[in-house]
C-alpha cells in the first residue's frame, strides 16, 4: 500500500523531475536518443556474461565509483561491469573509461522500467554508491533475487532524521539490503538506529581516502605548474558554486593588493557554469584566460579558469594552496571533499560550512591539515599568509597526506565484503 501511494507520487511530480533531468544547460552533454533508457528501454550488452552492475547517480558518485571499478577489474579481468548514471554529466565521467565498463542509464523508479532493465541486462548483483536509495527500484531487483549492496554509504543527522519521519517507507528499502559498507561509525549507527539488522551494516571506510596519485597525475600538475609560473604564487578555488565565484574573486583582489603576481586557479563545479564565470571574471576586471583556450599565460594573467572536467587532481597539484568551494553559502551545500589536496600534500582552506564532510573536515582541522574561513577578506589575509610563509603551507599538506595515509584501505575492506 505504501508503495502504491509513493508510485502515485512519483507518476505525479515525474513531468517536473524530467524536465529538470532534459532541460538544456550550457556545458550539459545532450542525452539524444538515448533518453528511452530512463523508461527501461536498453540495448542488450557487449557481453553474454552477468555483469556486476554499480550505480552512480552523476559526477560526484561516478568519480568515488571509478577505484572500485578499476579494482575489481584488476580482480577479475573478464568479468563485465556495467555502471548506470542518472544524468548525462555522469555518463561523461563513465564514459573516460572506456572498454573496461559499459555505460546505460538508469531507469527511473518506476517497476515497468526497472523490469525492461533488468530483463536486458540480467545483473548478477547490484552496487549503489553512496545512498541513492529508491523503493519501487530496491523491491524490483529484490524480487528478481539479485543482492544489493550500499557502497562508501553516507547518512547525516539531517538524512537520518528525514527518514526517520516516513519510517515505514525506509523500512521498505532497508529490508532489500544485504550489505550496507558505511563510511563511518555514525554513518553505521545512523542506518541500524533506522531498523536495518547490525550484521548487515560494516564500517569499511571512505573510498575517497584511496585516491590513486600516480606518476602521470604528479607529472601533469607540473608541466601545468611551469606553465602558469613555477615562481610566481598560485592558488586554486576548487568546486565553486553559483553565488561563492563573487566571493573567490573578492578574496583573490585582497591577496593582489599584497602580492601582485598571484595567480588564481578557479574551477567551477559544474560545467555549464564554465561561460557564465569567465564572464564574471572579465566584468569583474581580471585578466582570465580559459583552460581549453590553449592561450600563452602570462605574468599579467590573473585568473586561470579550469574549464575542463576530470583534471582536478592536475589543478590543484600545480597549485600551492588550494580553497574548496561549496563552503562560503551558508547552509545550501555543505562543502566538498577535502581529501583531493590532502593526497597531494596541498595544505587547504575550506569556508564554515562543511557539513558534507564534518568529520574529514574536523580531523583535519585537528591535525593542523586545513584551516576555516568565514568571509572573503578572511580568505584573501588567509591566503596572503600561507603564500608569504611557503614552509607553514608546506607543514599542513604534509599532515594533511599523513592523514590520508592513516585511513586508506576501504577499497580492500569493500571488496572483501562484496
Amino acid at each position: 500500500m505504501i508503495r502504491f501511494f509513493y508510485t502515485a507520487l512519483l507518476t505525479l511530480i515525474s513531468p517536473i523531475l524530467l524536465y529538470s533531468l532534459y532541460k538544456k544547460k550550457e556545458g550539459k552533454p545532450p542525452f539524444g536518443p538515448r533518453w528511452k533508457e530512463h523508461f527501461g528501454v536498453i540495448p542488450l550488452l557487449n557481453s553474454n556474461k552477468r555483469p556486476i552492475w554499480i550505480h552512480a547517480v552523476s559526477v560526484g558518485e561516478s568519480i568515488a565509483a571509478i577505484p572500485i571499478i578499476k579494482a575489481l577489474k584488476k580482480q577479475n579481468p573478464e568479468q563485465t561491469i556495467l555502471v548506470t548514471t542518472t544524468t548525462s554529466t555522469g555518463a561523461e565521467q563513465i564514459e573516460k573509461l572506456g572498454d573496461l565498463v559499459e555505460h546505460r542509464y538508469m531507469p527511473i523508479d518506476f517497476s515497468f522500467a526497472v523490469r525492461g532493465f533488468l530483463k536486458a541486462t540480467k545483473p548478477e548483483k547490484m552496487l549503489i554508491m553512496e545512498t541513492e536509495l529508491w523503493p519501487n527500484t530496491l523491491h524490483t531487483v529484490a524480487k528478481f533475487g539479485i543482492p544489493i549492496s550500499v557502497l562508501n554509504a553516507r547518512l547525516s543527522e539531517k538524512s537520518y532524521l528525514g527518514y526517520k519521519k516516513v519510517q515505514p517507507l525506509f523500512n521498505l528499502l532497508g529490508k532489500h539490503l544485504t550489505h550496507v559498507c558505511c563510511q563511518y561509525q555514525d554513518d553505521a549507527d545512523r542506518f541500524i538506529a533506522l531498523g536495518i539488522d547490525e550484521g548487515r551494516v560494516h564500517v569499511t571506510g571512505s573510498v575517497k581516502f584511496d585516491i590513486e596519485i600516480n606518476e602521470q597525475i604528479l607529472t601533469s600538475g607540473q608541466e601545468l605548474r611551469e606553465l602558469l609560473g613555477s615562481e610566481r604564487p598560485i592558488w586554486v578555488a576548487a568546486s565553486t558554486h553559483k553565488g561563492e565565484d563573487e566571493q573567490i574573486l573578492a578574496a583573490h583582489k585582497v591577496l593582489l593588493s599584497s602580492i601582485p603576481n598571484a595567480l588564481l586557479i578557479l574551477v567551477p563545479r559544474h560545467p555549464e557554469r564554465f561561460n557564465s564565470v569567465f564572464a564574471l571574471c572579465q566584468e569583474s576586471n581580471f585578466n582570465c584566460i580559459k583552460r581549453t583556450s590553449n592561450q600563452i599565460v602570462s605574468s599579467d594573467t590573473q585568473v586561470y579558469l579550469g574549464d575542463t572536467m576530470g583534471e582536478m587532481l592536475t589543478l590543484i597539484g600545480a597549485s600551492d594552496v588550494c580553497f574548496m568551494g561549496g563552503s562560503l553559502l551558508g547552509d545550501k551545500v555543505g562543502g566538498h571533499n577535502l581529501l583531493e589536496p590532502a593526497a597531494l600534500a596541498k595544505s587547504s582552506i575550506t569556508g564554515p560550512s562543511y557539513y558534507n564532510f564534518l568529520e574529514i573536515t574536523e580531523t583535519l582541522i585537528k591535525e593542523e591539515a586545513t584551516k576555516v574561513v568565514t568571509s572573503s577578506d578572511a580568505l584573501g589575509g588567509l591566503l596572503s599568509a600561507l603564500l608569504t610563509q611557503p614552509e607553514q603551507a608546506q607543514l599542513m599538506g604534509q599532515n594533511a597526506k599523513r592523514f590520508i595515509a592513516a585511513n586508506s584501505g576501504a577499497i580492500a575492506n569493500t571488496l572483501t565484503l562484496i
